[in-house]
Formats: C-alpha cells, structure tokens, sequence
C-alpha cells in the first residue's frame, strides 16, 4: 500500500533539494509499501537479526507451519500472536531460533496477546513513544522500531541515522565519499522535515534501485 503523503513529499523534496530532485526523477512511481500485519512484520524482523536471508527464510518457513495446522502457505503469511506464544520455546528452537532469539520471539508475542502492544492505539502516538514501546520488547532495539515505524507504520517523518545503508548514501551524496557521523545526519536531515522517511527512501535507492517491503 502506497502512503497517501506520498506524491506532495516527493515534489517538495525535489524543490528543496538539489540531490533530492535527481533521485526523485531517477525513480518514478515507486514509493514505500507494506505487505504484513504487524506482528508479522516484528516477527519477520526478528527472525532476520544477524543471519543471512537464506537461513531467515528456512526459520520463518517453519515457524509458520509450526503455527498452522494446514501445511498451505501464502506468499506472506499473517502470524497469530496466539499461536506463537502456545508452541513454546522448545518448538521455537526446533524451528530454528538460537536460545536467545527464541525468547526475543516469544516475548514479542506476549506483548501482543496481553495488549501491551495494541496496533489500535498506534495511531494517538507519536514516533517516539512508539519507538519507546516497541524497544520494551526483548529482541527491538532502536534501529528495528525505526524501521518498522518507516516501512510498516508508513510513517512520514521517521531518519535512522545509526542505519549503514543510510549513512553510505549520505556520504555518496553530500559529505564527497566521506563517512558522515550521525550529528551531521540529523543536522542535514532538518533540510527534508517533516518528510525524512522519503528521503531516506530515495537515498536508500540510489545505493540499490530494488525497493524492501516489509
């Protein structure tokens, strides 16, 4: 689904910008999209946490069917936090998760099953105490809320400035190939308020003109 701000953003990054206007020209009529729900999309991140995407996508097969009676998969299942929190850690583990992922992914689901964590109360709050809530559950840190808030809550106005892709595009684009540190992100970032999600968006592209969905 494409972010109903996401036209007027581009135009005016493009006005304001000159290296913005280049990117947004190089990638017409593409833009940030979703495909999950939200549990899914937090335990799809989990699972993805510091193993290559093969290994991840061998995990998450079977942590689906663990979780289904029907062996049927679609193309991008809809997890129930239920169902995960009832196998249990053992049935993690045979799934594929390390000890610790295990309880990351556990943890996730009793944040959902209990409320704690209620996708309907989302929208009253703001970036960053979202950010705030989402890192409470064991296995979030900073830099996957900020990437949940940007490619699954389409928020606007979301700059992750301790993400390497980012940060490469950055140096690429304004700091001559230099490594640019995070204060002079931020300080460049004021330029793209309040539409900085976009712009890291196109950043990200110009590095690889495959657009992630989560």
């Amino acid at each position: 689904m494409k972010p109903r701000w996401w036209d007027h953003p581009a135009r005016e990054l493009a006005r304001r910008d000159r290296v913005m206007r280049r990117l947004v020209r190089a990638h017409p009529g593409v833009s940030l999209k979703r495909r999950s729900d939200a549990f899914t999309a937090l335990a799809r991140a989990i699972t993805g946490q510091q193993i290559s995407v093969k290994a991840a996508d061998a995990i998450w097969r079977r942590l689906v069917l663990a979780s289904r009676r029907s062996a049927r998969m679609p193309a991008f299942p809809k997890l129930d936090p239920a169902a995960i929190a009832a196998l249990g850690l053992p049935a993690l583990r045979e799934a594929g998760y390390s000890g610790r992922k295990a309880t990351y992914v556990a943890d996730l689901a009793a944040h959902f099953v209990s409320g704690a964590l209620d996708p309907r109360a989302w929208r009253r709050m703001d970036d960053e105490a979202l950010i705030a809530a989402l890192t409470e559950v064991r296995g979030i840190g900073r830099w996957t809320a900020e990437m949940f808030l940007l490619f699954h809550e389409l928020r606007p106005d979301v700059l992750p400035v301790d993400d390497l892709g980012l940060r490469k595009a950055a140096a690429l684009h304004y700091g001559g190939g230099e490594s640019m540190a995070a204060s002079a992100l931020v300080e460049l970032g004021e330029r793209w308020r309040p539409w900085r999600s976009a712009a890291t968006w196109y950043l990200w592209r110009s590095l690889d003109p495959v657009p992630v969905e989560y």
